[in-house]
């Protein structure tokens, strides 16, 4: 840590959305400070995306197995859990380290600690005040409040991809991603009871629903409890283990269980920043910014998760560094940013995968479109791998021909969506779609079926 105390910028967040800026602007010579109370890298690659889809790798491999057996596959395999954990830290353990000299070699000062506006140009970090001609915050989100008795006994995301051992009864409170992917991962390694508890009729309420339907179908074919339309009210102990009451439609019920997962999203991460010293509006959704990534202090940007900005997505926050970065190189609102069509995927076996408009959203906006809907689990590319429950549903314009929404399900559907996600930013219609030629046989020849 360098005694200075005067910088250019300092970036507040050590993740995708901070060291995008702290790299551009350390490049142009600017003299830049990061600051992170945790090891640096960012949820994404220590606490979430990746290391969750290390563990989805290896129940990949199981779910392959069991699919194919009989077709040529014989024996049994289980996933190990602790050899699990020990492969994700294979990648999560030298992240920060590498981060964090990658920065120092581009000339950023780093800071490890809580950081605090004490002024519209100062911040104190560890008792020791820092004062910067600009500032970008990239803090990210954390598990959001429930208020509910017991909530501090909640394990987070961040605790489960870390545990030792294998819990075996499992209650997840919330039915968003981490609900289905987290409970997913436990129940194929080997949790004999897992529960997943979510007030709405349906979880993951912005996919599509039918799909949606059909994944639920599957986690419970799976052996997951899925319960949904019940509140949870309180968590306590009960010796060793938890007691979790819910209220469900026809009264109060109560689950025993060794682990207590926060599944219901997560909230901006900038209660300690103390953002009024600084002048800098904010609401529950984050950080106000304009299209140019500046806050209502003209010295001060925001990106990512913490911003109340675009979907809460790392590929998003990484594009919005980069305007902030552009923009506060120019030393003036020279760059918008604009938002494509933008993927989001579920990672649970099978994935689920969403861009663009609902079948609702389209129509709410009086939209005519044709819906291209169809099961395809005697699909040759769901056949192979033995996947069922597989479907996809394409919303395409009448009058245009062009793709308004495409919603999948099933093996490949994290790749295809990509390929959908382009054709749209790029305005390409369902006609030209069909003539293209793809590698055959691969899921990406699939597309031209589906619209």
């Amino acid at each position: 840590m360098s005694l200075n105390s005067e910088f250019d910028l300092i970036v507040l967040g050590a993740g995708t959305g901070g060291n995008v800026v702290a790299r551009m602007t350390a490049k142009a010579g600017w003299n830049v400070a990061s600051v992170d109370p945790l090891p640096y890298g960012g949820t994404c690659a220590l606490r979430g995306c990746d290391p969750k889809k290390m563990l989805v790798a290896v129940t990949e491999g199981l779910e392959r197995v069991r699919n194919l057996k009989g077709k040529g596959l014989e024996g049994d395999i289980a996933v190990n859990w602790p050899d699990m954990i020990a492969f994700k830290r294979s990648f999560t353990e030298d992240m920060p380290p590498r981060t964090e000299a990658g920065l120092v070699e581009a000339g950023v000062t780093t800071f490890h600690g809580e950081a605090r506006f004490t002024g519209l140009d100062t911040i104190e970090v560890n008792g020791q005040s820092l004062r910067s001609q600009n500032f970008h915050i990239a803090t990210g989100a954390r598990p959001s409040k429930l208020d509910i008795t017991g909530e501090h006994l909640l394990t987070t995301s961040t605790d489960f991809l870390a545990l030792s051992e294998k819990p075996q009864r499992i209650v997840f409170v919330g039915g968003g991603f981490i609900a289905l992917e987290f409970s997913h991962i436990a129940k194929r390694a080997g949790g004999t009871e897992v529960t997943v508890l979510e007030m709405m009729e349906l979880p993951l309420g912005k996919f599509d629903p039918d799909l949606v339907k059909m994944l639920v179908q599957a986690t419970v074919d799976l052996g997951i409890n899925m319960r949904t339309e019940v509140k949870v009210l309180s968590i306590e102990r009960s010796g060793e283990s938890f007691a979790v009451t819910f209220e469900t439609p026809s009264g109060e019920e109560k689950i025993y269980c060794d682990l207590v997962v926060h599944a219901t999203g997560r909230a901006p991460n900038i209660e300690r920043l103390n953002l009024e010293a600084a002048d800098v509006d904010f609401g529950p959704n984050g950080i106000k910014v304009s299209s140019y990534m500046r806050t209502t202090n003209p010295a001060i940007f925001a990106a990512g998760d913490c911003a109340d900005s675009g979907p809460r997505l790392t590929p998003v926050s990484a594009n919005e560094a980069r305007i902030a970065g552009k923009n506060l190189l120019a030393g003036r609102d020279e760059q918008q940013m604009n938002y494509p069509p933008i993927p989001s995927v579920v990672f649970t076996l099978p994935p689920l995968a969403t861009v663009g408009l609902s079948e609702a959203e389209a129509r709410k906006q009086n939209l005519a479109f044709d819906v291209h809907f169809a099961k395809t689990d005697d699909w040759y590319s769901s056949l192979r791998v033995g996947a069922q429950r597989t479907a996809f549903k394409v919303l395409v314009e009448k009058k245009t021909g062009l793709i308004l929404g495409v919603h999948l399900l099933g093996p490949g559907a994290e790749e295809q969506i990509n390929l959908f996600a382009m054709a749209m930013g790029a305005g390409i219609p369902a006609n030209e779609i069909k003539r293209m030629i793809f590698a055959y046989p691969s899921y990406a020849s699939d597309i031209g079926s589906m619209v």
